[in-house]
């Protein structure tokens, strides 16, 4: 089956299973790489092969990944892909019981802490990217007065566009258009806060 539309984690265990360090990472790399083997993503994230074996049977399990069909060539590689175009989960899935929100927690702590390890990486490493991209990168920050309808209502405009320059990229790499291109991280929050 290929991957359609996104999937709201909406269950703690498929919530847990995915908020382990290791298979966040797996997940992320798969997500780029859009099909692997275990051997490519042990080499991504240099731990053995058996360990994200066992990692990527347990995103599997919960239907965060599934096999890829016909990847490989001699039929004993397994190779793998996400079941979805990505995956989301909310605090409003969660906010019935102590343990869920504590789980919902911890869970985007550790995507966040993630995704800040991801930026420290870009910035340890910019001298070694061009001055093109240098200059392209970008961090921003807003603070908005709004409600939460206008919140919902952003964070769908704003998926709608992020989604049409996935698309753009995606159709240019079909295409054999790879020059120039690189695989960009956009980490976008909102959520309130009083001063």
């Amino acid at each position: 089956m290929a991957p359609q539309g996104n999937r709201r984690i909406t269950d703690v265990a498929t919530l847990k299973a995915f908020g382990h360090p290791l298979r966040m990472k797996l997940y992320r790399a798969l997500y780029i790489a859009r099909t692997a083997t275990a051997s490519q993503l042990a080499d991504q994230v240099d731990e053995a092969v058996s360990l994200v074996s066992y990692h990527l049977r347990k995103l599997a399990d919960h239907g965060l990944i599934e096999e890829a069909e016909g990847q490989g060539t001699d039929g004993r590689e397994r190779w793998w892909r996400p079941a979805s175009d990505g995956i989301s989960y909310r605090h409003e899935d969660f906010n019935d019981a102590p343990e869920r929100v504590a789980a919902h927690t911890s869970v985007t702590r550790l995507l966040v802490e993630q995704r800040m390890e991801l930026y420290r990486s870009f910035l340890d490493q910019m001298a070694a990217w061009s001055a093109e991209w240098t200059g392209a990168a970008f961090g921003s920050e807003y603070a908005v007065r709004l409600t939460p309808a206008e919140v919902r209502e952003m964070e769908a405009e704003l998926d709608a566009v992020l989604g049409r320059f996935k698309e753009r990229g995606e159709a240019a790499a079909t295409a054999g258009d790879t020059e120039g291109r690189e695989n960009v991280a956009v980490h976008l929050y909102g959520f309130p806060f009083r001063v």
